[in-house]
């Protein structure tokens, strides 16, 4: 690599840094003069999620689908997770559910689905009762009893917060690419993954449901323009897309495409669940094993 390759590299990262970067941090003289971006700022801001690829269905040579499972309790997985408590946290700084549902409340994301094959389409009210629990409490009831009117202290509103989520499913399709000669990953879809607000408080452990699916592409500007935390350097964070399309997180393999109707690995890996893992592994590595295949003659 010569001294220009070195040198645009170099100014790519500063490029990239000042435009991440939290606004105006270091020259405000006001806690308001935070996140304002200069008008210079704003011209050079014009960056987007990079572009996919058209790919032609005669270049796929192979390909596979499968679903994951990103569990948050995993240290990789915490930027999908964090910041769980948004009191005094500045608005640049949200969790991915965060991100997602304030988009589907503002009618940004329109079309989300009741699963991974993306058949049925869902609205927010569709989906409400999953989200929100409303309940009266004791002392409401007794006031209904007395033929009064039920006064709202005694309404109890549960909704689902970022702290609730307690993983991702994703869907993605691997694929050998024969005009490039290489395997390639493209996420079609991601769903976050609780229980019910109707059981959510309750103790024990609780049934895990995927609340909804989106279709990712039709998301990634979205969660382009949302950042998530970088621990290895906090002045140029990631965006969303950038890190799910960049593979940075961990995820375990729970169902790939198959002639039994894509079952579950755990349907037929039954009540052990590291042979599950191990299977989940096995996948893995078969499809990763394919693009070497690709290359023996």
């Amino acid at each position: 690599m010569n001294l220009r390759s070195l040198f645009t590299i170099a100014c790519t990262f500063l490029v990239s840094g000042s435009m991440f970067a939290q606004a105006n941090l270091l020259n405000a003289k006001d806690p308001s003069e935070i996140g304002v971006k200069t008008e210079a700022q704003k011209k050079a801001d014009n960056d987007g999620p990079l572009p996919y690829g058209y790919v032609d269905d005669r270049d796929i040579l192979w390909s596979a689908t499968t679903w994951e499972i990103i569990d948050l309790d995993e240290r990789v997985n915490f930027p999908l997770y964090y910041p769980i408590d948004t009191v005094g946290m500045r608005a640049d700084r949200r969790s991915l559910y965060d991100v997602l549902m304030k988009n589907i409340k503002s009618n940004k994301i329109q079309k989300i689905y009741a699963d991974g094959n993306f058949t049925e389409v869902r609205t927010l009210n569709d989906i409400q009762s999953s989200l929100k629990k409303v309940d009266t409490l004791p002392e409401g009831i007794d006031q209904l009893n007395r033929g009064e009117k039920l006064s709202d202290e005694f309404i109890e509103v549960r909704e689902l917060t970022a702290g609730d989520i307690e993983a991702y499913h994703v869907k993605g399709v691997w694929y050998f690419d024969k005009r490039q000669g290489e395997l390639k990953y493209r996420l079609l879809g991601i769903a976050p993954v609780s229980p019910e607000a109707q059981f959510v408080d309750l103790d024990g452990q609780q049934d895990l449901i995927e609340l909804f699916w989106v279709f990712y592409p039709d998301a990634r500007e979205i969660l382009h323009e949302a950042k998530a935390f970088n621990d290895r350097n906090a002045a140029v964070p990631l965006s969303f897309d950038h890190l799910l399309n960049s593979r940075r997180f961990n995820g375990i393999i729970y169902k790939e495409e198959n002639v039994q109707g894509d079952r579950r690995v755990r349907e037929y890996v039954k009540d052990n669940s590291l042979m599950q893992l191990l299977e989940s592994q096995r996948i893995k590595e078969k499809i990763r094993g394919r693009e070497q295949d690709m290359w023996n003659y």
